[in-house]
């Protein structure tokens, strides 16, 4: 296919954050008193929209008491600093060089569920800031994954058919919403904590390596 916009997913995908930020959860949950599991956590919290999860961990944790989206993540960036490591470690080196490749082909953008602030601090650290072309994170769209709203509003921004598009995602939910959108979605099957399904992807790889970026999409 000729690819017109690549639309990329970020935490599992260009950098490894989802155990880091689960646990920083579970970390913030036993500060305020309460008792949680990662296996409990982390269903919640692959591929999944940092609105939506706000407002489930206030449900399943009560002991959190009333605190805003934007609230929840000052406090819980706190916690998340004191569990990560070198932060260019988190970086998923296949990914960041597919996506300075495929930038030469077509428009590439970031939907995630993460802050805004946070895809963007993701961004410098993998040195595509000044190349990506749209950042759409928690809050910039209608409903998080799997609802397909994301990537149909990047895709509108962008003036691209969703036909034309290829979605990278790494989640279940986050695929679910790229085949929902009507566009090709490219599975990153790295080994997850939880296993996921790729229903629908029309491809799926162990790493972005192991695309040949020339022959699917430069024709």
């Amino acid at each position: 296919m000729k690819a017109k916009a690549f639309l990329f997913d970020l935490d599992g995908t260009l950098v490894d954050t989802e155990m880091t930020w689960s646990k920083a959860m579970l970390d913030m949950v036993v500060a305020h008193g309460g008792r949680a599991t990662l296996q409990e956590i982390l269903p919640h919290v692959i591929g999944r929209n940092w609105i939506d999860i706000h407002h489930w961990l206030h449900e399943a944790y009560p002991m959190l008491g009333k605190a805003t989206a934007m609230q929840d993540a000052i406090e819980l960036r706190r916690f998340y600093n004191r569990r990560a490591a070198d932060p260019r470690s988190m970086r998923i080196q296949d990914s960041v060089d597919f996506f300075l490749k495929v930038s030469s082909i077509a428009p590439c953008a970031i939907v995630s569920g993460s802050p805004h602030d946070d895809i963007v601090d993701a961004a410098n650290l993998c040195g595509i800031s000044e190349i990506v072309s749209l950042i759409l994170g928690a809050g910039e769209y209608e409903a998080g994954k799997p609802s397909p709203s994301g990537y149909l509003k990047a895709a509108e921004l962008l003036r691209v058919e969703p036909r034309d598009c290829v979605v990278v995602e790494d989640s279940t939910v986050g695929v679910a919403s790229g085949v929902a959108a009507g566009m090709n979605v490219l599975a990153l099957n790295r080994g997850n904590a939880i296993e996921q399904r790729y229903d629908g992807a029309r491809w799926v790889v162990k790493s972005l390596a192991d695309v040949d970026i020339e022959k699917e999409f430069a024709s």
